[in-house]
């Protein structure tokens, strides 16, 4: 066999069994790629994504659409080619696997997380953008979670109002903490709670709850922190949370979404429902954000592969958390104008600029 043609059969050979390794040997890694982005203004399936039900709302126009990361399930083992092929492509990220399922995770348990902080979300959407509209919001702090086996359980329930930890009134979740660790491990402490039932029939008939009777726990040690294992830190058991009562009905429907990313165009859809006028003067504006009750906007994950799929849906502005700017700004797609947002009243204030031309006056981002 001539040289040449031994060379040629041996590279082939040596190219094959390259490709099949690739292919056979996994590596720990997930991709993550632009995924489908939707108006808040919008249908989705058929039905509207905001329905506002027993107020006055107007008419709206252009876009305000919500952005989405779409990544490989947590079962999925990734090859070398598929991951070599992954890097070197403009519209998706390679990562360690550990970034988006961390100790183990598995997809349900991911996912049930996600829809939780979906959830959670939505309430902090409903209550930002009415706030922003000075509509009073009722707001009561509430056992959110009892841990299984701890002194809370079969004494205090998910949805029990919390009204007084050891006669000290509480406003603030973190203020049912802070009272129980001013406890010694095996002291008593007393909630004034009024039960999660009377509270949800005062609800439905529109009145405020009553009936509060005193609950008397034995606290017990937290588990130990291997950050500080000298600490002796006082727990009954339960996460305290937030429940709103709000002043008409507010609902959110869109299935197959997860994680708290949205809250920001949540929002200023139901502000754009609201009021007259259109917010976004008929523009596509595309964003992104996680934001609190009290209308601060959050970084979120995956920013570039928003930026994408919002430039690839048409988006010719991009509303931007603060935290998340640097990164957009270094590899922001052609066409898509990048606008800072700290609250909501930022983004507000942004859209009223969009509405009036002047484009100048926006708050951007940078790489510095």
């Amino acid at each position: 066999m001539p040289r040449r043609t031994a060379t040629m059969l041996a590279s082939t050979l040596i190219l094959i069994a390259l490709l099949c390794a690739g292919v056979l040997i996994r590596v720990p890694y997930s991709e993550m790629s632009p995924g489908p982005t939707v108006n808040t203004l919008g249908d989705a399936r058929g039905e509207p994504v905001l329905h506002i039900s027993g107020r006055k709302t107007y008419p709206t126009s252009g876009n305000l659409n919500m952005t989405t990361v779409r990544v490989t399930g947590a079962d999925y083992d990734m090859n070398i080619v598929e991951a070599v092929y992954g890097w070197l492509a403009h519209d998706s990220v390679i990562v360690p696997h550990d970034t988006l399922y961390p100790d183990g995770k598995t997809e349900e348990e991911s996912t049930q997380e996600n829809a939780e902080e979906f959830s959670q979300s939505q309430e902090s959407a409903k209550v930002a953008a009415l706030e922003e509209l000075k509509i009073p919001v009722t707001s009561r702090v509430v056992v959110s979670t009892v841990v299984k086996d701890s002194a809370a359980e079969g004494v205090l329930h998910a949805g029990d109002v919390i009204e007084a930890v050891d006669g000290t009134p509480v406003e603030q979740p973190q203020d049912v903490a802070k009272l129980v660790t001013k406890h010694e491990p095996g002291e008593d402490v007393v909630f004034t709670v009024i039960p999660a039932k009377a509270a949800a029939a005062a609800e439905k008939a529109g009145k405020e709850p009553k009936g509060s009777r005193d609950v008397t726990l034995t606290t017990r040690k937290a588990p130990e922190d291997p950050s500080n294992p000298s600490e002796d830190r006082a727990i009954v058991g339960i996460q305290a949370g937030t429940d709103h009562t709000f002043p008409f009905e507010i609902d959110i429907k869109l299935a197959d979404v997860g994680g708290p990313s949205a809250g920001l165009m949540f929002s200023l859809g139901i502000i754009d429902k609201l009021t007259p006028g259109k917010l976004t003067g008929g523009e596509f504006i595309a964003g992104t954000g996680t934001i609190d009750d009290d209308g601060k906007v959050g970084p979120i994950g995956g920013i570039n592969m928003k930026l994408v799929g919002a430039r690839d849906a048409g988006a010719q502005y991009f509303l931007t958390p603060d935290d998340n700017c640097t990164a957009a700004a270094s590899d922001t797609p052609s066409g898509l104008t990048l606008v800072r947002v700290k609250t909501l009243d930022d983004a507000t204030k942004s859209l009223e600029k969009i509405r009036a031309g002047d484009t100048a006056g926006l708050p951007s981002c940078s790489t510095s």
